[in-house]
This record gives C-alpha cells, structure tokens and sequence, in this order.
C-alpha cells in the first residue's frame, strides 16, 4: 500500500500529524520554536507557521519538532 502515493500527499500527512501533536501540547508556533532552539534549531514563530503552511521542511526541522515535543518516536503507521 505504501506510506503516499505523492510526495504532495506525504507532506500534507507529516503537517496534519505535527499541527495535532503541537494543539495537544498546548505549545504555540512560538512556543515551538522556542523549544526547538534548545535543541539547537534556529526557528521563529514565522518560519515555523511557513514550513508547517507548505507541508515541506527538512528532516532536521521534524526531528527538532519531535525532541521539542519530547516525542520518544514516530511510527509511520500514526501518520
């Protein structure tokens, strides 16, 4: 079956899952970027609403998400 069928499709999956994960953080964009800086990502509240807005963004920013989350892992299957 396949984790997308598009990489468009992927995208979308990989934001919908972190914009749920951060709303059940009760963290903000801002809040977020905050967290992410202690794990050595340079984000603002701008630049993480546009990487979120356009579904794209490098490894490096969904792993610094997931730390500043303190998620443990990402299971392909919950995307």
């Amino acid at each position: 079956m396949g984790l997308a069928k598009t990489e468009e499709e992927l995208g979308n999956k990989i934001k919908t899952f972190l914009r749920t994960k951060i709303a059940e953080s009760d963290l903000t964009y801002e809040g977020l970027a905050k967290e992410m800086k202690k794990h050595g990502l340079r984000e603002t509240k701008a630049s993480v609403t546009n990487k979120l807005a356009r579904g794209t963004f490098p490894a490096t920013f969904l792993l610094g998400a997931l730390a500043a989350l303190e998620m443990e892992g990402l299971r392909l299957e919950d995307l």
